[in-house]
């Protein structure tokens, strides 16, 4: 529906997402919210949207669009004037301009501002200044209309605008395929259609380079892929521009081009025949640089292992197996060695003897993960202190300057497989000459979210030493999670039974009936029988949509473990609700994000929050238009409106999402098979993230069918070619 007013007061206004609450006076006095352009007291608006009610604020008008113009009517002139917009204008001189002026102030104040030295009070000096305020307010509202006149949303518009201020039309009427990478939030279809809509050329060079720079960097960021075979990247950029096969000529050109301006490399010489974006190839060859420099001056430690491991057995009562013991020996012989092995087969062990070895002989450690639940199970299971790589590096890491180095001789990665590509390069180029690096994981879990393949490259290079451990200690051996998961792993399917402890399967064959038997397991009969809370229970499922999707199992876990409740404040973005006690995970990496962390006495402040940190909300202010959540290493961060799409609920995550992490029990939702995502590996990652317990949900079929499926999608990336080749 539409409303029409003038803004009688304003109540709230974030400015750096446009999030208002105001009083907006029509026959009669109405509240709303939402996105606004630039706005002041006394301007009229037209707003569309619909009323809601509110439990704590009662009855207020949602707002979803908003158009502004000038005030008229006296009341309204001297509101505006004396809303705060001019500095220095209070509510006597804004009566006198507007007696001096009438109908006329606004047309005064643009094109003749000298004029207003015909009121008491205003010098020359002053009448300037209320010019320029007047015209730069002006100008950001009209730009804010020519971005929404192309059907960009408001909240879109303004982040554009704080971008380019002034210069915006011109940079967009110029090239809009700027704002891809200039602006955040904006893709190539927005650009796209902004510029077709100003009538650029189809086949324009700045259309079709931005075509195939999107193509690749969507290829990184869905697919994991840093660089594509040239035909493959020809027939997806065609696609997008929505060419005949007769314009084929045009894109490959436009890809000589770009190698030949130094945007794309072309890796014909090196026998893949693919295009790589040069920050990608520069990145990939910089991580094989750096770790053939650190294993070029490894220097092997003075030790007598054979004594050394003997005299930790005794002490602490283990007995190690002989591939662990090839695994610290070449842990501490080579500047860099690869420990891969699955549950319960001793990585820990290992990692704690080499770290009670070099406080003996007094080398220096750090311990690390590629994320903060993956660095406190670290820390837990080590007994030391682990950090996540962001936080050890202290700094952006494309900013990490190559010159500072750790203060550590051996630097411990636990869950490498998960590592971002740009993360762990800033990590080798901080490891100091004749630094040792270790790097454990599983080489049969998912790779990364991002882009590369860092373990399964290194692994595929041969230059590194690689130790596996396969041997399933006695006390794993009473789990039946680390004994089943083997079994899948080799593509066996286990018996089913449920005599187990911590292994449980719940045959639902209808996927309707998927979401009630897990709200059932979560609320229940999983707290119940282990005596623990909802919190402790987290469901995994491999698919964003559908009945039993992450999406619908979120919307409706909240309603049962966190449903509405009058203390409990809350905040709307799009169609999802974040409530005060809601579990939410952070999607991507915000570098820039504040966060503060209280270790009794000592507060710590600091910024950065990342993909895959889990948290809680822990209070709402719907009068600020923000949150506040606690993540699970104790940093607190805030989030406002416009921030609100880097989150989403966790009561149930992606198993890709679950990686590095650990939960006390995992409830792993199988409603139906595709071969292309539902693969051995993915249900080998999901069983491997449970630490007491896990239940699968589904139909029987569906999870024999995974098991027997080990299609993994080949990544295109180039790093283990850039290690054999050695060449930098």
């Amino acid at each position: 529906m539409e409303l029409v007013g003038n803004i009688e007061s304003i109540v709230f206004r974030n400015a750096e997402n446009g999030y208002t609450v105001a009083h907006i006076a029509t026959p009669k006095r109405v509240t709303c919210v939402g996105i606004f352009p630039p706005v002041t007291e006394g301007e009229r608006v037209m707003m569309t949207g619909d009323y809601v009610v509110n439990r704590n604020f009662g009855e207020q008008f949602k707002v979803t669009s908003v158009k502004v113009s000038p005030p008229t009517g006296r009341e309204s002139m001297i509101r505006y004037l004396s809303g705060g917009l001019f500095k220095g204008v209070g509510e006597m001189t804004a009566k006198n301009i507007v007696s001096q002026f009438g109908e006329r102030t606004f047309e005064v104040i643009e094109f003749s501002p000298h004029d207003l030295t015909k009121v008491r009070g205003i010098s020359r000096v002053k009448s300037e200044s209320i010019g320029n305020q007047f015209a730069e307010f002006r100008a950001m509202q009209q730009t804010i209309i020519f971005l929404q006149s192309f059907d960009i949303s408001l909240n879109l518009a303004l982040k554009i605008y704080r971008t380019y201020e002034g210069l915006t039309e011109n940079v967009i009427r110029n090239n809009p395929f700027r704002l891809i990478e200039d602006v955040d939030g904006v893709g190539f279809a927005t650009a796209d259609m902004l510029a077709l809509s100003m009538g650029l050329d189809k086949e324009s060079n700045f259309r079709l380079g931005a075509a195939v720079v999107h193509v690749l960097k969507s290829a990184a960021s869905t697919k994991g892929h840093t660089y594509l075979p040239l035909g493959m990247l020809v027939r997806e950029t065609m696609k997008l521009l929505a060419f005949e096969e007769e314009k084929e000529s045009l894109v490959l050109a436009t890809i000589d081009d770009m190698q030949l301006e130094g945007t794309l490399v072309y890796l014909n010489d090196y026998k893949m025949q693919g295009v790589m974006l040069s920050s990608y190839y520069n990145l990939e060859k910089s991580i094989a640089k750096n770790l053939h420099r650190i294993m070029g001056h490894s220097v092997e430690l003075d030790l007598d292992l054979e004594e050394e491991i003997a005299s930790y057995e005794k002490a602490q009562g283990v007995k190690l197996h002989s591939a662990q013991k090839e695994a610290i020996t070449a842990a501490v012989n080579s500047g860099c060695v690869v420990i891969s092995g699955g549950p319960g087969t001793g990585k820990t062990t290992i990692i704690k003897f080499i770290i009670e070895l070099l406080r003996k002989q007094g080398y220096s450690f750090a311990l690390t993960a590629p994320t903060g639940r993956a660095a406190k199970r670290m820390s837990e299971a080590t007994g030391s202190p682990a950090k996540t790589i962001h936080r050890l590096l202290e700094l952006h890491p494309a900013e990490y300057s190559p010159e500072t180095k750790l203060d550590a001789d051996v630097v411990i990665v636990d869950e490498i497989s998960m590592a971002d590509e740009y993360v762990f390069n800033a990590l080798l180029k901080a490891i100091p000459v004749g630094g040792k690096i270790i790097l454990v994981g599983d080489k049969d879990q998912l790779p990364s979210v991002g882009a590369g393949n860092i373990l399964s490259d290194i692994i595929a290079s041969g230059i590194i030493p690689v130790k596996y451990l396969t041997h399933i200690y006695r006390q794993s051996a009473d789990s039946n999670i680390a004994i089943y998961a083997h079994l899948i792993n080799e593509g066996t399917v286990p018996e089913f039974d449920n005599r187990s402890r911590d292994f449980f399967f719940d045959n639902v064959s209808e996927e309707g009936d998927v979401m009630q038997d897990v709200i059932s397991l979560c609320t229940e009969r999983l707290p119940r029988y282990f005596s623990l809370s909802s919190a402790d229970v987290q469901v995994l499922a491999p698919l964003k949509k559908g009945d039993a999707g992450v999406e619908s199992l979120n919307a409706e876990l909240q309603k049962v473990i966190n449903p509405p409740d009058r203390e409990k404040g809350e905040m709307i973005s799009g169609d999802r609700i974040f409530r005060e006690g809601d579990r939410v995970i952070h999607m991507v990496n915000n570098y820039q994000l504040g966060w503060v962390s209280r270790n009794g006495e000592k507060i710590e402040a600091g910024e950065g929050v990342f993909n895959g940190d889990i948290g809680r909300i822990v209070s709402v202010s719907r009068a600020e238009a923000q949150l506040q959540v606690q993540f699970e290493d104790g940093k607190v961060a805030t989030y406002t409106a416009g921030d609100l799409d880097q989150l989403t609920l966790a009561y149930a995550i992606s198993v890709h999402k679950s990686q590095g992490s650990e939960f006390p029990i995992a409830v792993v939702v199988i409603s139906r098979y595709n071969p292309i995502v539902t693969s051995r590996n993915l249900l080998y990652t999901a069983i491997t993230r449970a630490k007491k317990a896990v239940v699968l949900v589904g139909d029987k079929q569906n999870v024999i069918k995974m098991i027997k499926n080990n299609y993994t999608e080949k990544r295109h990336t180039a790093l283990a070619v850039f290690l054999r080749d050695n060449e930098f």
